[in-house]
């Protein structure tokens, strides 16, 4: 059977079969989570955009990071939250391709747009006189272009690669969404170009960026220590302790996603991983940066203090008219 002439239209996701009465709760709480993710990430670019004083690379990046992670989470969440309310909880052909697509895309983009924003932190720590020069706007719109090329180009490989193999054995697969080793358990064809570019891509996409990302923070860190006040180095380290928290959090859950022993696998304990990975970590980002970060908790509270301001005067005009 194979993908090329469609004998398989579908594929069946059995991810959270094993619960079924409790369906209505896990929409509930997915709906929820991603209702606070697109919410929390579009306050974020608003403020962002409307106020001047966070027009500086550091927001740049972080608008970005918050644009993907609505796009992240929205290739997931909306089809999961579907098919809840079905008993056969499947993806056509072209989905699951689509879904495979911007899920690579997104991945890969964030590895590198954390490391990016870390040699960012790296300059303004290090390099406070030259950080003007060095990092330009032109050279940011380069950065985050580049950022989003390279996510691009990974998921492009994979996704021209995955279109070749030969589905014969299933066309259920173990999770709630579609990704690069759930289908290629699934093919009884060749997979060997495809494992390879595979762990070419781990190591590039992946583990480059971490590494990268690692490297800065050793030398950010022993630039904070050498700072004789606590309060310099207090300051110093904040304007980078949001980035960190987020680092951690994605290239841990990302470890933890791809790279744990099989052994232990069960179907609960993968979709776990991958909720934490792919669902939880974009709506954490933005509640990490409007708490540890006072400038954007700052421009998040004008922006509502406006929009309250403005509702009200128009209550109030509309009830000055209808007296």
């Amino acid at each position: 059977m194979s993908w090329k002439n469609q004998t398989i239209t579908e594929l069946i996701f059995l991810g959270f079969s094993n619960h079924p009465e409790l369906q209505g709760v896990f929409f509930l709480i997915f709906l929820v989570v991603y209702l606070i993710t697109v919410l929390g990430n579009l306050l974020i670019l608003i403020a962002i955009r409307i106020n001047p004083v966070l027009h500086t690379p550091m927001y740049y990046f972080l608008s970005n990071l918050s644009f993907l992670d609505i796009c992240y989470t929205s290739t997931t969440v909306p089809i999961m939250l579907v098919n809840f309310f079905r008993e056969k909880k499947t993806i056509s052909y072209e989905g699951c391709l689509s879904q495979l697509f911007f899920l690579v895309t997104c991945a890969g983009t964030e590895g590198v747009l954390l490391a990016t924003m870390a040699y960012d932190r790296f300059v303004a720590i290090c390099h406070p006189l030259h950080y003007p020069v060095l990092m330009s706007k032109r050279l940011c719109a380069y950065l985050g272009a580049g950022s989003w090329l390279c996510g691009l180009a990974n998921s492009l490989i994979h996704t021209g690669l995955t279109t070749t193999l030969t589905l014969c054995s299933s066309n259920e697969i173990s999770h709630f969404l579609c990704d690069i080793p759930l289908l290629l358990k699934l093919s009884c064809s060749d997979t060997s170009i495809n494992e390879v570019t595979l762990y070419v891509a781990s190591a590039t996409i992946g583990l480059s960026p971490c590494l990268f990302t690692a490297v800065s923070y050793m030398l950010i860190i022993s630039a904070i220590l050498k700072i004789q006040s606590a309060q310099g180095r207090g300051k110093a380290f904040s304007t980078c302790a949001s980035h960190l928290t987020v680092v951690v959090i994605f290239f841990g859950t990302a470890i933890f996603n791809y790279d744990r022993p099989s052994s232990g696998y069960s179907l609960d304990g993968d979709i776990l991983v991958s909720v934490l990975f792919c669902i939880v970590t974009p709506m954490l980002n933005p509640i990490i940066y409007s708490l540890r970060n006072k400038e954007v908790k700052r421009a998040i509270k004008k922006l509502a203090g406006g929009c309250m301001s403005s509702g009200f005067s128009k209550v109030n005009h509309v009830f000055h008219q209808t007296k």
